[in-house]
């Protein structure tokens, strides 16, 4: 019985179907880079509903973290204040300002601000702001000098690999325990150093298994 097809038509089903394995691998990599949400992103900065300057009050002002993020040192979140925190100083400062418009909205009518959350995290993660925060690690060591910005964006990456880098060498995040929370905090020698001192006296030991953010 003669062939039915020629002898090179092996090699052309086979370089067709990796053409059409490399184009679907293509496309899905597109589809991924292009569907990743913006919010995950490094630089990601959204409008927020309020013209709110963290240089202002965090920096030229001085205003703690903690007095805004109260639960930043003892709870996994860091909670947004709510709209009595910012009236505590506006019943009596910027009164009339239009900037303030929808803080004075949402005090009279009892409506939160609509904030825009800015660092987000995969809902499979978990992580405890009480627990860096009471090793020593710094709010800058995550978020930036917040206190120089006015608004406030993403600047580190926030991926697992980048967590993990920090979970192995933890030394340069780690911070005495009252300069947490002062982000421009310089050191008077060598910061790991420091941080390795504090590791070993509080038994610092960061997870790098999967349970240790995959619960």
């Amino acid at each position: 019985m003669g062939r039915i097809f020629p002898k090179s038509f092996d090699k052309t089903v086979r370089g067709a179907l990796a053409l059409v394995a490399a184009l679907a691998a293509g496309a899905v990599g597109l589809l991924a880079y292009f569907a990743y949400p913006t919010q995950f992103k490094t630089g990601y900065q959204p409008v927020q509903p309020v013209a709110y300057s963290h240089k202002l009050h965090a920096g030229n002002l001085g205003l703690d973290c903690r007095y805004c993020h109260t639960t930043v040192d003892r709870a996994n979140f860091a909670a947004v204040p709510p709209t009595e925190t910012c009236m505590n100083c506006h019943l009596r400062v910027k009164t009339q300002s239009p900037l303030l418009t929808a803080v004075r909205e949402s005090y009279a009518t009892g409506k939160s601000v609509p904030w825009v959350k800015v660092h987000h995290l995969p809902d499979f993660v978990y992580f405890s702001h009480q627990a860096h925060v009471g090793a020593g690690v710094s709010c800058v060591s995550c978020h930036g000098r917040v206190d120089q910005m006015v608004e406030v964006r993403q600047v580190k990456p926030l991926t697992m690999a980048w967590c993990l880098d920090c979970h192995r060498n933890p030394a340069p995040h780690v911070r005495p325990a009252e300069f947490v929370t002062k982000l421009d905090w310089q050191p008077d020698r060598d910061p790991a150093a420091i941080g390795r001192e504090i590791i070993a006296a509080k038994h610092i030991a960061p997870p790098v298994n999967c349970s240790g953010c995959h619960r």
